[in-house]
């Protein structure tokens, strides 16, 4: 099935995957592409729309990012974001100029007030607050256009060419800050661009699960399960359309939280494929004894991950295609045209040089990781996969302080558990996007059945955040702590101290280690 397309022009953009995902929650399919992308491209894609970013630059500085104005010819509606809405000023005619101190410079939240007669703010209160981020100033609009939005220091917080379908904010709609912000964009693409709402994860699946049986045919696919969201949904994906031509490694390096393993493999009994489960937790202890550095232990664990799997894979024999769990975050982190390269195609990096393949497949390259997430669930995969928190590569290496040893791991993953199922006893799962336990290599005094002990100290970590670049410490309970707390001490062996983390990231980062 073809998607109707809005495309996305990415200005150098902090928020350009914000924006796309706004757009999609909206059932609507679109991309983010470089303000480069030649316009031949651009009109094959036949967008229905055109949104572009924001974007750091000042649009009259000759070195800043322009777009071809033949965009402004093609008859088909455009929406300018910030540094978006200001070069649509120039390119159209319009002047842009560096606010004066006593003109429009704004930054962070301002109250905006809307023409609500204006179609982008049909049926929007006709005030509310809107995020604010820019040094320069329209001092003049291109003839034609109406400016149906307003704060008490900017009087062109929006422009609009109702005729053209040309429309420009000053501030950024897709941020949670913007009051109404998301029914901003759903009016630009249903009021404006008439779309239809044709982008279904159902769909998604389906069509799928077609395009990888015609590509794979009689071919033997390979995917190493790491038993995260993205490589267990791939992985369902896959079992799907190709079933017993699927051989899954799922290599079990020991350092999973408490039953994971388990889990990962019970996940996929229910579809006829290979499933090799390697118990290499003697093989990765080994390796990480008396090893304390963070930065070792990732190094390590990433090179045996990869031996293992090259060992387990040489036995399988002929391999036609390598599945990879590349989602659309890692394709546009990997730079669009001028913007920042945030970091590199992580899932590219090491893989076995053994493997003879003819290509890699990656079924989710199109996707968010909350569309991950949503095609899990239409893939049935269980809530505990599909809603499985963010869990480093080298698992609970980096949430041990120090050196690793069996018996570090067992008091790890108890008392991990046991805070795990007293916030899901609370029903307070939905409340925080990341929670988990970290043993710290200190050690106290503490009094347990009138005996002096002296054990390790535990820490508890809980954040709430929307992008994991910032986040802020979870409000839990009181009352829930506290029992946390008691279980922790009388249940785990060796732990006679917990401590809560209450620091935000930055200056803290989310993990320890």
């Amino acid at each position: 099935m073809t998607h109707q397309f809005v495309l996305i022009l990415d200005f150098g953009g902090q928020y350009n995957q914000l924006i796309a995902r706004r757009v999609r929650e909206h059932n609507v399919y679109c991309e983010v592409k470089s303000y480069k992308t030649p316009i031949e491209e651009i009109k094959a894609l036949k967008p229905i729309g055109i949104i572009f970013t924001g974007g750091p630059n000042s649009v009259y500085d000759p070195a800043s990012p322009q777009c071809d104005p033949e965009i402004f010819q093609l008859g088909v509606p455009v929406l300018g974001i910030c540094y978006g809405c200001q070069l649509m000023a120039l390119t159209l005619g319009g002047k842009v100029i560096a606010a004066q101190e006593d003109t429009a410079r704004e930054f962070g939240k301002a109250t905006t007030y809307y023409d609500t007669t204006c179609p982008l703010f049909k049926g929007l209160p006709a005030e509310g607050i809107s995020w604010m981020s820019h040094n320069d100033y329209m001092a003049e609009v291109p003839a034609g256009f109406t400016l149906p939005a307003h704060t008490a220091m900017c009087s062109n917080a929006a422009i609009a060419d109702v005729q053209r379908g040309f429309y420009g904010v000053q501030f950024h709609p897709e941020v949670n800050h913007t009051k109404n912000g998301s029914a901003m964009l759903r009016n630009f693409l249903y009021e404006i661009c008439h779309a239809h709402g044709d982008w279904t994860m159902e769909d998604f699946k389906n069509s799928s699960i077609q395009s990888i049986r015609d590509k794979v045919g009689n071919g033997q696919v390979l995917l190493a399960l790491s038993g995260g969201v993205d490589s267990s949904v791939a992985a369902a994906l896959l079992a799907e359309a190709v079933g017993k031509q699927l051989t899954c490694v799922f290599v079990d390096h020991g350092l999973m939280r408490k039953d994971e393993g388990d889990e990962v493999e019970a996940a996929f009994a229910r579809w006829d494929i290979n499933f090799v489960r390697v118990d290499a937790s003697a093989r990765f202890l080994q390796r990480l004894a008396g090893v304390s550095d963070p930065e070792t232990k990732r190094k390590i664990i990433g090179e045996e991950f990869i031996r293992v799997f090259e060992a387990e894979g040489k036995k399988i024999g002929q391999v036609d295609y390598l599945v990879q769990g590349t989602i659309y975050p890692d394709v546009i982190e990997s730079g669009l045209g001028d913007a920042a390269v945030i970091k590199s195609h992580h899932n590219v990096g090491g893989l076995p040089d053994y493997v003879d393949f003819k290509e890699i497949i990656e079924p989710l390259r199109q996707l968010f990781k909350d569309e991950v997430r949503q095609l899990g669930r239409e893939l049935a995969l269980p809530d505990y996969l599909v809603k499985r928190q963010p869990f480093p590569g080298p698992g609970l290496a980096i949430r041990i302080i120090g050196d690793i040893t069996e018996e570090k791991l067992a008091i790890l993953r108890d008392a991990d558990f046991i805070f795990r199922d007293e916030i899901a006893k609370a029903q307070l799962e939905d409340s925080m996007n990341q929670y988990f336990a970290v043993l710290t290599n200190m050690r106290s005094v503490g009094v347990q059945g009138d005996g002096r002990t002296y054990d390790y100290t535990l820490a508890l970590r809980s954040v709430t955040t929307t992008d994991f670049m910032t986040a802020d410490w979870a409000r839990i309970p009181y009352e829930v702590l506290d029992k946390v707390s008691v279980r922790i001490v009388n249940e785990v062996e060796h732990v006679n101290r917990i401590v809560y983390d209450i620091t935000s990231k930055p200056p803290a980062t989310i993990e320890w280690e």
